[in-house]
């Protein structure tokens, strides 16, 4: 059986522009949460008026988005920004593990996969608008609107630029698209369509339609308006409601053998890979995380991994008073009993979109990533803004400060709407 590694890591958060940069901040508790209302009027009309955005450069600002520092003029004309955004974590992804510019691959075993959960609303909504205004006048559209609306076109401008021709995948899956997309890439890599694949997750959809659309079924957070950074509160016993972010992280994986071969730094191994679904709600899950037990479950036996050994789980945890609940539930059904831990405070469990919000479609490639750096630098992300819980929240919810802890194994959950449900498992390489 082929093996999965990951050799690179690459990001762009509402923490700054850089791995290295979201790193050191979510391991010093800071924040990404800001106020939107000086987005404009349409912002400051909504009920939640917060998120999760990336820094825009104001001057000198360490890790702040400068497009034209990640993308050339013409890929600016051509791209939305979530496109944006992904083009450059896989440019930091692919330098991590050796391959900037593209130099080294082998462009026929080498591929893309990762899209938006959305994709470029804001193109879609001004164009709409603009047509209707014109009197139906097609000429008001832009010649590049279906390029730039396409949620595949983030993995497309990637494969164009490096000249990479193996198989171009894309899947969209709500909030677990990030998981699915690194999931599915070790299967192409197990089942020898590629010996490398850039994967991971991009989103960019802070807009009025998006944001209005979250807050009319409820999923949004809106009592910490004037105090953006206390919003997103997971596992928190006064979280109510998630808070939108966008971003983007991708992974370099690679087939161990050739990882070796060519002397790569290997971060950890992705070893096992679950899915399930809800079959129960639009929005909400199951109340007892059935849906997401089965995910887990599935990972670790993939890994072939006892819920005893697992040591971090990077929940989805988004600040949903459901949400967190089940998934809570889920954790500890799996983790404890006859082969898994004696207690839930030895379950070692965070959610790190306390720090940079709900990245949508991004959110389980970026959470991955954490994952990932958790078991290479032993070290446990915290869970920002955690002061009370709810008596069943009693494992270790590394609230508020990161732990040092070395881990072995590591979970990283991620679930959408429609009740989909991914859980990746990581192993440290020995």
């Amino acid at each position: 059986m082929r093996r999965v590694v990951v050799t690179g890591l690459g990001a762009v958060t509402p923490l700054g522009v850089g791995i290295r940069t979201t790193w050191t901040r979510v391991l010093k508790g800071k924040c990404g949460i800001v106020s939107t209302k000086h987005l404009g009027p349409e912002f400051a009309a909504l009920p939640s008026q917060v998120a999760g955005i990336v820094p825009v450069s104001s001057g000198e600002d360490a890790g702040a988005w400068v497009a034209k520092d990640h993308v050339s003029p013409g890929e600016l004309r051509q791209t939305a920004r979530f496109a944006q955004y992904a083009l450059a974590a896989s440019e930091e992804a692919l330098k991590d593990a050796g391959f900037e510019g593209g130099k080294g691959l082998d462009p026929e075993m080498t591929v893309r996969a990762g899209v938006p959960g959305i994709g470029n609303l804001e193109e879609l909504y001004d164009t709409s608008i603009a047509y209707h205004q014109s009197g139906n006048n097609y000429r008001k559209i832009h010649p590049l609107f279906v390029p730039r609306l396409l949620i595949n076109l983030g993995a497309g401008h990637i494969s164009m630029r490096y000249g990479l021709r193996g198989p171009n995948h894309a899947v969209t899956t709500a909030c677990t698209t990030g998981a699915h997309s690194l999931g599915d890439a070790a299967r192409f890599i197990k089942a020898g369509e590629a010996d490398i694949m850039i994967a991971g997750g991009a989103e960019s959809c802070i807009h009025p339609l998006a944001i209005g659309g979250f807050a009319r079924s409820r999923s949004l957070a809106t009592k910490w308006n004037d105090n953006p950074s206390m919003a997103s509160r997971p596992f928190d016993k006064d979280r109510a409601g998630f808070v939108i972010g966008e971003g983007a992280a991708c992974v370099v994986l690679e087939e161990l053998e050739h990882a070796k071969a060519r002397g790569a730094t290997i971060y950890a191994e992705l070893a096992g890979y679950g899915n399930s679904a809800d079959a129960f709600h639009l929005t909400a899950p199951r109340e007892d995380g059935s849906g997401a037990y089965q995910a887990m479950k599935k990972a670790l036996r993939e890994a072939k991994v006892s819920p005893s050994e697992v040591d971090y789980i990077n929940a989805h945890a988004t600040s949903t008073p459901l949400g967190d609940a089940a998934e809570n539930q889920a954790i500890k059904s799996l983790l404890l009993g006859e082969h898994g831990k004696a207690k839930a405070s030895e379950i070692n469990v965070s959610s790190t979109k306390g720090a940079i919000g709900h990245l949508l479609g991004a959110a389980g490639a970026i959470e991955a990533v954490i994952g990932i750096l958790a078991i290479h630098e032993n070290v446990l992300p915290p869970t920002i803004n955690l002061g009370s819980m709810d008596s069943e929240f009693d494992c270790n919810y590394v609230a508020n400060t990161a732990q040092q802890r070395k881990s072995r194994v590591v979970l990283s959950n991620s679930f959408g709407f429609g009740g989909t449900n991914a859980s990746l498992c990581f192993t440290k390489l020995e």
